[in-house]
């Protein structure tokens, strides 16, 4: 059964079934919005852009990889410091399945529409916190995204095995008038992989920012 995830909760990634989670999905669903015309003759369908990305950082705190949308110009990075985008990490321990800019169009299909794919096995020797976190494009805040959430997943991205964790970005209380949440991130204590549920959300006004945010106040140094 999924674990509902808490802010500050720390989950073991143990397996019901017995074994190490290892190798899991990190997805964020959500759909468009679909507003009625006049009169409630008609409708309109609206994209809604959001942003599944992480970020790695060594046991000096640097940031030392990242994935996130290769569409963010390179100006726009630059100006914080922060290199082009690409979906895969440098040990190919990770791999995003790409920037969707619109959403479910025709009501939640079940499958998410941004994945990160990790193997805990493969990641570089370097990499001591995985932060992952979430950026909305458009000028909505949480509350007016249809079903947006994250979660972890054994699978693939076509096919959820089995819900590992999950939050409810929507339905949270303290998400409205939010376009920004750090999920949590992945650290290695005493040789292995730990969850710690973060879960904090702020009216960023763009990834950089978040970033920034993530190295000001989450990494360990």
């Amino acid at each position: 059964m999924a674990v509902n995830l808490q802010k500050g909760q720390k989950i073991s990634l143990e397996k019901s079934g017995g074994g190490k989670l290892e190798q899991f999905c990190v997805g964020c669903n959500w759909g468009a919005i679909t507003t009625s015309g006049f009169l409630g003759i008609g409708s309109k369908t609206q994209d809604v852009d959001l942003d599944l990305s992480c970020v790695m950082y060594n046991a000096a705190g640097q940031l030392c990889d990242h994935l996130y949308s290769p569409l963010y110009r390179e100006k726009f990075l630059a100006g914080y410091g922060l290199k082009p985008g690409k979906l895969d990490s440098y040990d190919g321990a990770l791999r995003h399945t790409g920037d969707d800019r619109s959403g479910d169009t025709d009501g939640d299909d079940g499958l998410d529409n941004e994945i990160i794919t990790v193997d805990l096995k493969r990641v570089s020797s370097d990499v001591r916190q995985i932060f992952f976190f979430l950026n909305n494009c458009g000028k909505e805040d949480f509350s007016q995204i249809p079903y947006a959430s994250i979660r972890m997943f054994e699978g693939t991205p076509d096919r959820v095995k089995d819900v590992f964790a999950a939050y409810n970005v929507s339905a949270e209380a303290a998400y409205k008038g939010m376009t920004a949440v750090v999920m949590g991130e992945l650290y290695l204590h005493d040789g292995e992989w730990k969850f710690n549920a973060i879960g904090d959300a702020y009216p960023h006004e763009n990834l950089g920012v978040t970033i920034q945010h993530i190295s000001q106040h989450y990494v360990r140094k």
